[in-house]
């Protein structure tokens, strides 16, 4: 393949910081872009620089939201006593499309990593307990990922709250819809074992 023009490098080298963007889709998309009429490649770039300058963090939770306060926490019906503790607002997001969850949420930004300098001073940890000192939580489901770092959160947070009397909860993990139990590892099959339920 000849090299690239300078312009289309270029945009192939931002396209290429997105997650998911290797170097070669890159480049495919920087071709579709200098292809397109510039009218609707301004209107993508518009789109992008608006939506960027629109986003802000909710107040409350730490979702992303459009002003101070994000829809789900200013939806009366979701102050239903439960909280649900995640990493960031693509978790929320990943919640709400299963429509199993109906209350409120707390984004933490990170998840403590002590090997990259992430503790609790680095996460929102504050905000939570600040949380539930001012509001009516009956539960707090943690729901961070099952890798280290998020089972070390979820463990971090579990004694913090359990010591201030409040229920805590950790969502099940274990083998997907649709998985074959040859081929799921070890840890996966622990805590698929770990979270299994009573047969009705």
């Amino acid at each position: 393949m000849s090299e690239l023009i300078e312009p289309i490098a270029r945009m192939a080298a931002e396209l290429n910081r997105l997650p998911g963007i290797g170097k070669k889709t890159a480049q495919r998309l920087a071709y579709h872009v200098a292809s397109q009429p510039l009218e609707d490649v301004r209107a993508l770039a518009v789109a992008l620089w608006e939506g960027r300058k629109a986003v802000r963090f909710c107040e409350t939770c730490g979702n992303y939201a459009a002003s101070e306060t994000c829809s789900i926490c200013g939806d009366p019906a979701r102050h239903n006593g439960q909280l649900c503790v995640v990493r960031d607002p693509r978790d929320v997001a990943a919640m709400e499309r299963t429509h199993e969850y109906s209350g409120l949420y707390h984004v933490l930004h990170g998840t403590l990593s002590p090997m990259n300098g992430i503790g609790p001073d680095q996460i929102r940890i504050r905000e939570l307990l600040a949380r539930l000192d001012s509001e009516k939580v009956d539960e707090v489901i943690l729901a961070t990922n099952p890798d280290v770092e998020g089972e070390a959160t979820a463990s971090y947070l579990g004694r913090l709250l359990k010591a201030r009397g409040v229920r805590c909860t950790r969502i099940a993990h274990g083998v997907p819809v649709g998985g074959d139990l040859e081929y799921t590892d070890e840890v996966t099959l622990s805590k698929a074992l770990e979270g299994r339920r009573e047969m009705e």
